[in-house]
């Protein structure tokens, strides 16, 4: 079966900083008409960091959506003209000050794909150098470095509750373990 929709018209309902949000009216793989809300995103980046002793570099910020301090892996979202690793680099090194190599693709992640068309590009990379963080005007943050195999515990118990940290834990821990980090 031909699971695909196409799209009849599209109708802008919001132009915002980062989100632009469009009403779609589609047809359906059967013939029928339907309506899709969609926010279009320009997509993100977040990298897992081990430093020498396997301690991953993390962020506590204030979510707004959420109404809470969140425990995230350095990210950020992707400007234009640059590569997504480029962007994962530049976030790095602005959130935590850290400077990082061997960079490997850990790759991408669809965030939530029934309203979104968000792409998050994950990484992980070794740190060479650490320094100080350089935020964003009006990012506030903490960062704090927490053992790799601690991290994985605190996925499992939900104390992590970040969908892109999760996955990137997850997949860094396999990959140390298989000796490809």
């Amino acid at each position: 079966m031909n699971l695909s929709e196409k799209t009849l018209s599209s109708k802008s309902v919001f132009d915002g900083k980062i989100l632009h949000i469009t009403l779609d009216e589609i047809e359906l793989p059967d013939g029928k008409k339907s309506k899709r809300e969609v926010v279009n995103h320009p997509g993100g980046v977040a990298v897992a960091a081990l430093d020498c002793d396997n301690n991953l570099f993390f962020v506590r910020q204030f979510r707004y959506p959420y109404k809470e301090v969140v425990l995230e892996l350095p990210a950020g979202k992707l400007e234009k003209g640059s590569t997504p690793l480029e962007n994962g680099k530049r976030e790095l090194l602005e959130e935590t000050g850290a400077i990082g190599y061997s960079y490997i693709s850990l790759g991408q992640v669809y965030p939530s794909p029934g309203y979104t068309s968000e792409v998050i590009h994950l990484y992980a990379c070794r740190v060479q150098n650490e320094g100080e963080s350089k935020p964003d005007d009006g990012e506030f943050l903490n960062v704090e470095k927490i053992p790799l195999d601690k991290a994985v515990e605190m996925v499992l118990n939900n104390i992590i509750p970040d969908a892109k940290t999760q996955i990137a834990v997850l997949k860094t821990a396999m990959l140390l373990k298989s000796g490809k980090i």
